[in-house]
């Protein structure tokens, strides 16, 4: 049976923390939130700059900085709720052994890291993140990885409700995409609520916890279907067509899942009030270093690789010669809309495509600060401070919007509160 929530608190165990974007708005959304413990590592660096600034941010008491695969699942406390973000990785199942529930995934998938916690501490309920091509992935399976998920997280008992969700159809300053996954333990009062729904797409649509803390409008078109099957089983032959790798997935931006049965909806945001636009968030141009400015030398080289393009290019090693095209990206942002996504290379001043520039009062162009990377995310004014610029855009590039997870935390908070089981 999983952990009795105490009183007044819901206990929080927080997985590949970053630099605690889950944290903040877990914290902002409601005082019932009690982080016990938390999780950082970087495989790929010697220096653990994220775990440095959560520790700055938070203090170290209740936060580790280890490879998850080698912690044991009862050396982490109990908790109320798991959350994390984790890579978006390759989910299949490598085999399912004869014994003691011997589920296998590919080496190294952080997926079965979560799997084998859940399994061995079986919290009341898990928030989850990740990049919305999970839906999609991979190529030719479409839809398989999530329904590896779906499937694994049923067979532990627990229903699932997900949705894409992009932050700026919320009023908030910035375009980012990513699918946030909700699920609740056959223990509690919300799967017993979920259970007894009839109509499933009115759960999605209008009074599930995500309808609730993000209205959309009537769903557009609704699927239902089952996922059969051991998980090695799904892993193999779930929309399997080798031949035909631009198989759709039957997975849309919204659904439930429950009993392995899955109620899945196209879905249009519902949203009318006010909207933070990337005006908003710079700084005065006297608090920008110089360094951020664009010098007019570069300019055309900015234009360039932010310009639509058409063009014979040749491979430097092969010699193989090929056409390439590619769209405009606007030059320079838009101050009037909320921003483009931010990517984890925003940092340093090499001319880039894909990098935000944006053109001051005085006619000049500039990059974006940490600062204003920090506030697109909506994190504190100088949360990452203690680092390079270069990495301080990383971990932005590699973080969520915080105002994202405060909406889903005070839903959750409350429909806790007001949900009771059935006697």
């Amino acid at each position: 049976m999983p952990n009795k929530t105490s009183e007044n608190k819901i206990r929080v165990a927080e997985l590949f923390a970053g630099v605690g974007g889950f944290r903040l708005g877990l914290e902002r959304a409601s005082d019932k939130f009690d982080i016990v413990w938390s999780n950082q590592w970087e495989p790929a660096t010697k220096t653990q700059h994220a775990s440095y600034i959560y520790v700055k941010n938070f203090g170290p008491h209740g936060h580790f900085n280890d490879d998850i695969s080698k912690v044991p699942a009862s050396e982490i406390p109990d908790h109320d709720l798991l959350v994390g973000g984790f890579p978006c990785q390759d989910y299949s199942v490598a085999k399912t052994l004869n014994h003691a529930k011997g589920l296998v995934g590919k080496k190294g998938v952080l997926w079965w890291e979560i799997h084998r916690i859940v399994d061995a501490k079986k919290p009341k309920y898990l928030l989850l993140e990740n990049v919305d091509r999970l839906l999609k992935s991979p190529a030719k399976q479409r839809g398989r990885d999530f329904a590896i998920m779906l499937a694994s997280l049923s067979d532990l008992g627990y229903a699932v409700e997900w949705r894409v969700i992009n932050a700026a159809d919320y009023g908030m300053p910035q375009r980012r995409r990513r699918i946030f996954i909700l699920a609740y333990h056959n223990s509690t009062a919300i799967y017993d609520n979920l259970s007894a729904v009839s109509n499933l797409p009115d759960w999605t649509a209008r009074t599930g916890l995500f309808a609730n803390a993000f209205p959309v409008a009537d769903a557009l078109q609704t699927e239902g279907f089952a996922v059969r099957g051991r998980l090695d089983q799904i892993s193999k032959t779930f929309n399997g067509n080798v031949a035909k790798s631009d198989n759709p997935s039957p997975f849309y931006n919204a659904g439930v899942m429950i009993t392995r049965m899955v109620s899945t909806s196209k879905v249009t945001p519902h949203y009318d009030g006010p909207q933070t636009t990337l005006k908003q968030i710079i700084q005065k141009n006297g608090a920008v270093p110089l360094e951020y400015y664009i010098s007019p030398e570069s300019i055309d080289r900015w234009r360039y690789l932010k310009g639509s393009k058409s063009e014979q290019r040749k491979n430097k090693t092969t010699g193989f010669e090929y056409s390439y095209t590619e769209g405009p990206l606007p030059f320079p942002d838009p101050l009037d809309k909320p921003s483009r996504t931010i990517i984890t290379g925003e940092g340093g001043a090499t001319p880039s495509r894909f990098k935000h520039v944006i053109q001051t009062a005085d006619g000049s162009f500039r990059r974006l600060t940490p600062i204003e990377l920090e506030r697109l995310n909506m994190f504190p004014d100088n949360h990452t401070e203690g680092v390079s610029d270069i990495r301080r855009a990383f971990f932005m590039g590699n973080a969520l919007v915080v105002g994202v997870i405060s909406k889903i935390g005070t839903e959750l908070v409350d429909r806790v509160a007001r949900t009771k089981r059935k006697k």
